[in-house]
């Protein structure tokens, strides 16, 4: 029987590891694998309210293995470390308790056909001192370690008296993380006040975004820049645009111009990379982001075998762009992929992969919704905000959880998740 593999269990990875297991591996044609270094699956969209508080991975994750026994496939918890291309192998690096003893030995698990689905890392762009005092958002890990942070420094600050003292959080990054984060904190100020912090509100929190463009979310039409601006300073949040960080510090970041932008948490989320794993191996032809370059059906440009999708994926379009890394992108990637490997199977020709962009969403916490819908929905970018906007990004979440678990399961964990969100508590404080 034939060994797909898929390292990666993100939005890509996880959408098509269950349609392969429905479509291949229920029929006994092959033997599907997913290997990742987390047990939860969280989507990626969702990391800033991890790291915010508002979602709980226990309620809003997806179990790998309790997902793998209902629908058939094999789970392996690790971290890749090596690649043989010649014999079709992968090396898993042990696993460890904490108190250093090993669980899982080193295993050498192999392939007929590999997906690397393995994601991005926060590009720190060699920025001095980024990595020593910066939170990154680019994993469930990272995104738990700020949380706690969070919860430390408000806890701080609600037993002062002192009014005039305020926590101060600085973001690196006017992207869409670093915006919708910046909304989420100015929310979760407000809503600590409910659960057991009776002198905090958003009165005591100041935050700061920092983005070197000329405009927050330079990658999206400005009139959407333009609204998320506007009500980001509707809320207190200082925008500070043009404004390039040469390093950071313990207690704030340093401008190019030398202004000390002071801050209790530091936080980066200014560009993404492929992991350095990737370019280590030296085994693929990448990109400047080290994203693996990929022919026209996303197999490798070095073995047709291996297949590579999601944000560690270099397609350059015919435009002469690369595709961004996005969730929509890693949702048709995962098409595409899983397409061609089930053709693969049933000697049917491969499909060739053309990124299509609907548009863009940014969600600022409760206050505003704004994005663009794009494709055939119009013929150029279409503004929209507020209900509308809502109601399409909580769209985006629900094709997700769709293409994970099926219809009816689907609409079940959509269903808890409403529930819990009207009976349960709307702040984590653990």
């Amino acid at each position: 029987m034939k060994k797909i593999v898929i390292v990666g269990g993100g939005a890509g990875g996880l959408e098509l590891v269950s349609r392969l297991s429905k479509s291949l591996g229920k029929k006994g044609l092959a033997k599907v694998t997913l290997i990742d270094r987390n047990a939860t699956h969280v989507w990626k969209p969702l990391l800033h309210e991890v790291a915010a508080g508002v979602i709980d991975k226990n309620s809003d994750g997806v179990d790998y293995a309790i997902h793998a026994a209902r629908l058939n496939y094999n789970f392996q918890l690790g971290n890749m470390s090596h690649l043989d291309q010649v014999n079709k192998t992968i090396a898993l690096d042990p696993i460890y308790d904490d108190e250093g003893a090993i669980l899982l030995p080193k295993r050498i698990i192999d392939y007929d056909y590999l997906v690397l689905a393995i994601g991005s890392v926060s590009n720190d762009f060699g920025t001095p001192g980024v990595s020593d005092y910066s939170y990154f958002l680019d994993s469930l890990k990272q995104a738990e370690r700020f949380h706690k942070a969070l919860l430390n420094q408000l806890f701080i600050l609600n037993q002062s008296s002192d009014e005039s003292q305020t926590l101060k959080v600085a973001i690196v990054g006017g992207g869409a993380t670093g915006t919708e984060l910046a909304a989420q904190l100015h929310h979760v100020a407000n809503l600590a006040k409910s659960y057991g912090m009776p002198r905090m509100s958003s009165k005591r929190i100041h935050v700061s975004i920092i983005e070197a463009g000329e405009r927050i979310l330079p990658a999206l039409p400005e009139r959407i820049a333009n609204s998320a601006r506007g009500a980001l300073r509707k809320l207190g949040i200082q925008v500070l645009e043009s404004t390039r960080v040469s390093k950071a510090e313990k207690h704030g970041f340093v401008t190019s111009t030398d202004e000390v932008i002071e801050a209790d948490l530091l936080v980066w989320a200014a560009g993404v990379k492929a992991p350095d794993f990737i370019q280590n191996l030296g085994l693929f032809e990448t990109n400047r982001a080290q994203q693996v370059l990929v022919n026209q059906y996303l197999q490798s440009t070095v073995d047709e075998t291996i297949y590579v999708l999601g944000d560690c994926c270099g397609f350059l379009q015919e435009n002469e762009k690369w595709v961004p890394p996005r969730a929509q992108s890693a949702h048709q990637m995962a098409t595409i992929v899983g397409t061609n490997l089930i053709n693969t199977f049933k000697s049917k020709p491969l499909k060739t992969f053309k990124y299509t962009d609907y548009g863009s969403l940014v969600h600022l916490s409760k206050y505003s919704t704004v994005g663009s819908l794009m494709g055939s929905l119009s013929n150029s970018s279409m503004f929209i905000e507020g209900r509308l906007a809502r109601l399409v990004y909580v769209s985006l979440y629900n094709m997700h959880q769709f293409a994970v678990h099926g219809w009816f399961k689907g609409f079940l964990v959509l269903l808890s998740r409403r529930v819990s969100n009207l009976v349960g508590t709307r702040f984590k404080l653990h």
